[in-house]
């Protein structure tokens, strides 16, 4: 049976990650995004199932005691988490699943899945980080700080994974990520 490989892929918010992500599975369609699952509110223009799944609180806590989530997480008073049965799907079909997911969630992930790709997006500086989370126009004042404190304790933790990439240049970071995704498929390929 051909296993596909888990592509774990984080940075603090604000730095790309989703940009990325949108560009990489327009290049590779056949790739695989996991939807995440929250209980924040929907903010605008997205939709249930596919920006998010959204849950009540409760929802999602019965849903962790059911243990239906490959990682999940508090952040900014909110859960996050992975529906586990969809990525495991597709993993068994052997396909390439890409995961847009917290430091925490990447470090449960590593614990579960040992052999998943994992990295890590860097802003160019701190300031270039809060201009974009500046321009994004999504958060309060209070939340942007929130963010940039914990984008500091994020970064700290970037040595942590497989690769690190500096959200630069969009085509840059983005040639990088398919760069190492080639190589990772090659070596797996070789080892088999």
């Amino acid at each position: 049976m051909n296993f596909g490989q888990l592509i774990v892929i984080t940075g603090p918010s604000g730095v790309g990650k989703g940009t990325l992500v949108r560009l990489l599975l327009e290049r590779h369609p056949e790739w695989y995004l996991s939807v995440s699952a929250t209980t924040r509110a929907p903010r605008e223009g997205e939709v249930d199932g596919k920006d998010y799944y959204f849950f009540s609180k409760e929802q999602f806590e019965i849903m962790i005691q059911a243990e239906k989530f490959l990682e999940w997480a508090e952040y900014a008073g909110n859960y996050y988490g992975t529906p586990r049965t969809p990525v495991e799907e597709q993993l068994h079909q052997g396909n390439y699943v890409l995961l847009e997911i917290e430091l925490l969630g990447a470090r449960q992930i590593q614990q579960t899945f040992p052999h998943a790709v994992k990295i890590f997006i860097l802003p160019p500086s701190m300031s270039e980080l809060e201009d974009r989370l500046r321009k994004r126009a999504k958060d309060s004042e209070a939340v942007i700080e929130r963010r940039l404190e914990r984008a500091k304790e994020e970064i700290a933790a970037s040595g942590e994974f497989d690769w690190q990439i500096v959200n630069d240049n969009l085509e840059t970071a983005l040639d990088e990520i398919e760069s190492i995704l080639v190589t990772t498929r090659n070596q797996k390929s070789e080892n088999l």
